[in-house]
């Protein structure tokens, strides 16, 4: 983490420190020479001027003899400004602030009046300023040989209701620490995060909680005649596993999900193999499975009241003598029967496996995550996941959460006509189909391996898993897309 960071709320800020930076809004409703009169700030005229323009939403004024640094931070509340405004925000802020000596952050009071149309609740709006908080701390420099410690940096925030702070920030923390989870194992590297270590960090991880981890070795995998997972591991020397987490809530619950995530902990594309350019990220191809695993933290830290199976397949996409051919026909689980017409689209196989195994823990719903296809990413851009299910009902409901967490999703079409281009003439199914509609088909592959009276719904993570440049705290790192607008979809499924 860039800082060790400790956020605390007051009901009221009484003093500032030195070494310390505070940060105040306006925005277009409030008397600003009032409002720096109450809090005790000076600005020369220039300044002012400078703050009234149109063209300026930001002065900083640093007092050399406290030292202080005071940020002004103008607010437009136009067409362009999200529910997203404070979450990026902050998180820029924190992120500006790592070589600066600052030991505190003060944020007096924001108006959360201002904002009720943006913001689904005033938990919710200050619940974002602390995630920007938390989001912009993150970094993954445990590989760097100079990496220096990093230095306590305390983050005041003003909230008049101390015991709704209390909430938010106990919440906050939660998420964010399963964001944090999620993001280590993606950014891992591959040499470091093979499939059996990885399943070591998950039992680690959730060695004291309520949450139970099963793994499936090779032997297991044989026995349960999932030969998906097995053609595709049986390349490289580092063995699959299947790792299932199984979260039970402290009441009865009346429903249960199954979260199903892609675990290739590297893939070089198979015998089919990649070129050197589309490896260097795949380390992150098991994103799907490291979501899962975070949203499953994030709903035991808080005690969500529903029942969460997570089942990730983990496996490494190698070459070697051993390794599975394009045009081999491979039997899974379920006896359907799968030809290979690319090794490269490893991850529809070992996720067929695995959402079998899913359908037979009768859950209420399956949802999978995974990076799946490059098609997703050419349809969508680098920021937005595609969704795939018939269910509307399950559709609407990521909608919302995705809006509300800014985490952009995209429903496609998920028609029937689409199987037709999956279709073998020596298997019941080819795990490839045209290049016209890659994602669909993909998705459409999966559904094959689903009780079909299950509501089920795919999410193609390929861009959004991956550093991009939406947000500030999206830029460097992979992103633990997903965990958030889960958590918060999840939370609706309980309070039905």
């Amino acid at each position: 983490m860039k800082f060790n960071l400790n956020i605390k709320s007051v009901s009221q800020i009484k003093s500032y420190n030195k070494k310390s930076a505070r940060i105040i809004f306006f925005n277009e409703k409030d008397d600003i020479d009032n409002s720096l009169a109450n809090l005790k700030i000076e600005i020369n005229h220039p300044q002012k001027l400078q703050l009234l323009d149109d063209k300026i939403s930001e002065i900083k004024i640093w007092n050399s003899s406290v030292p202080e640094l005071t940020i002004i931070k103008r607010i437009k509340i136009d067409k362009k400004f999200t529910n997203d405004f404070f979450r990026n925000y902050f998180a820029g802020i924190i992120q500006s602030f790592e070589n600066q000596n600052l030991e505190n952050i003060f944020i007096p009071a924001i108006v959360y009046s201002h904002f009720t149309k943006y913001f689904k609740s005033e938990e919710y709006f200050y619940q974002t300023i602390l995630e920007g908080i938390y989001l912009g701390n993150y970094n993954f420099n445990k590989y760097l040989s100079k990496s220096k410690k990093p230095s306590k940096l305390n983050a005041i925030i003003e909230i008049s209701d101390l015991k709704l702070s209390q909430k938010i920030l106990e919440l906050t923390s939660n998420i964010a620490q399963a964001i944090y989870f999620t993001r280590d194992l993606v950014n891992e590297p591959a040499n470091f995060l093979t499939p059996i270590e990885f399943s070591k960090r998950v039992k680690n991880e959730f060695r004291k909680t309520s949450v139970k981890i099963k793994i499936f070795n090779e032997v297991e995998l044989k026995k349960q005649k999932m030969n998906a997972i097995l053609s595709v591991g049986k390349g490289s020397s580092n063995k699959p596993v299947m790792i299932i987490a199984e979260y039970k809530p402290k009441v009865k619950s009346k429903y249960k999900i199954c979260l199903v995530g892609k675990g290739v902990t590297y893939d070089t594309g198979g015998l089919s193999i990649k070129p050197t350019a589309g490896m260097l990220q795949m380390k992150a191809d098991m994103a799907g499975g490291a979501t899962v695993f975070g949203i499953i933290k994030a709903a035991e830290k808080n005690n969500l009241p529903i029942e969460i199976i997570g089942i990730v397949p983990a496996v490494e996409n190698s070459i070697s003598g051993n390794s599975y051919k394009p045009g081999d026909v491979i039997s899974t689980s379920s006896g359907k029967t799968i030809e290979v017409k690319d090794t490269d689209a490893e991850g529809r196989l070992v996720l067929a496996d695995a959402l079998e195994f899913a359908s037979k823990q009768n859950p209420n719903e399956i949802i999978d995550f995974a990076t799946l296809t490059g098609a997703v990413a050419v349809a969508l851009g680098l920021f937005t996941a595609g969704v795939f299910t018939k269910n509307d009902e399950i559709a609407e409901r990521i909608k919302i959460a995705s809006q509300e967490t800014y985490e952009h999703t995209w429903r496609l079409p998920f028609w029937d006509e689409f199987n037709n281009l999956l279709e073998s003439k020596i298997a019941d199914i080819s795990n490839l189909g045209p290049r016209w509609g890659g994602a669909i088909t993909a998705g459409k592959f999966l559904e094959q391996f689903v009780d079909e009276k299950i509501p089920y719904a795919h999410i193609d993570i390929a861009g959004p898993a991956l550093n991009h440049d939406l947000t500030n705290y999206t830029k460097d790192y992979c992103t633990g897309f997903g965990v958030r607008f889960m958590f918060e979809y999840l939370k609706e499924i309980t309070n039905k």
